[in-house]
């Protein structure tokens, strides 16, 4: 797990079952009003290089085994299993995770994983739902400081430590996820779209309250600043995973961060 997911929170997803599976099946009949289907089925997407296989079926959608009233002890189980699936997804990917892994590395039986869970896929919905919570939520109190330059200089110099400290390792897991599913699987690009949409709001709102207090020239766009900031830490993170280098995350932070700088008044 990365250093920098510092915290958890009780899961809580911030969008309802039904929005999240109508804007996956707005994807799947864009993509595949043009080719014939079979009754029932909506779609069954390959991702070219990898072993995952992924169909939704109008009449059941993909989702977790109903969980009612959990005791203490089975939420503690349930959890276990989450957080051994993040850690596989991160080392192996979606696709190289297996249930049988799963099973493995939380020490629970099959039966275990599918009475908190359907099937793979309701998994790694869960799984998204935690690295937005761990990643996203650890960091929202150093997000809420995020409204002068200090603060910003602050919670730049902690993501790159935190880099640093894991040598680029691992990268982001939220644009991990995204990477590997948003073509194949479009629950879960909703999912993590709502996290990155999550990260950017607290980004956003540091900005909104420099300009607000005048702090930034007149026609700033905190909206566009913030997500100009996302991109520059997700595309960071990505060339500082595979450079083994903290130094493209750096320069792309440090660019944005002095062009705010030109806007302050």
């Amino acid at each position: 797990m990365p250093v920098w997911a510092i915290k958890w929170y009780p899961p809580g997803p911030d969008h309802s079952d039904a929005a999240v599976y109508l804007a996956a099946l707005s994807d799947l009949l864009t993509t595949e009003r043009s080719r014939p289907m079979k009754p029932g089925t909506l779609a069954t997407e390959w991702n070219a290089g990898s072993r995952m296989s992924i169909v939704q079926d109008m009449t059941r959608g993909t989702r977790a085994a109903p969980v009612h009233k959990l005791t203490s002890k089975g939420m503690q189980t349930r959890q276990r299993i989450i957080v051994a699936a993040a850690d596989l997804i991160l080392a192996l990917g979606v696709a190289g995770m297996t249930m049988e892994d799963v099973r493995g590395a939380a020490g629970v039986s099959s039966s275990q994983i599918y009475h908190y869970f359907a099937d793979k896929e309701a998994l790694v919905q869960a799984v998204i739902e935690y690295r937005s919570e761990t990643i996203v939520g650890g960091q929202e109190p150093m997000l809420a400081r995020l409204d002068s330059l200090a603060g910003l200089r602050e919670w730049r110099d902690f993501v790159v430590a935190c880099q640093r400290a894991s040598s680029g390792r691992g990268g982001c897991p939220i644009g991990s996820l995204g990477s590997e599913l948003a073509e194949i699987d479009p629950r879960a690009r909703v999912a993590v779209a709502a996290a990155f949409r999550r990260w950017e709001a607290g980004i956003r709102r540091g900005y909104q309250a420099m300009r607000d207090r005048d702090e930034l020239a007149p026609g700033t766009d905190p909206g566009r600043l913030a997500t100009a900031t996302l991109a520059a830490l997700q595309g960071g993170l990505l060339l500082a995973q595979v450079q083994r280098s903290t130094a493209p995350l750096e320069a792309a932070l440090d660019t944005v961060f002095a062009h705010v700088a030109s806007l302050a008044v």
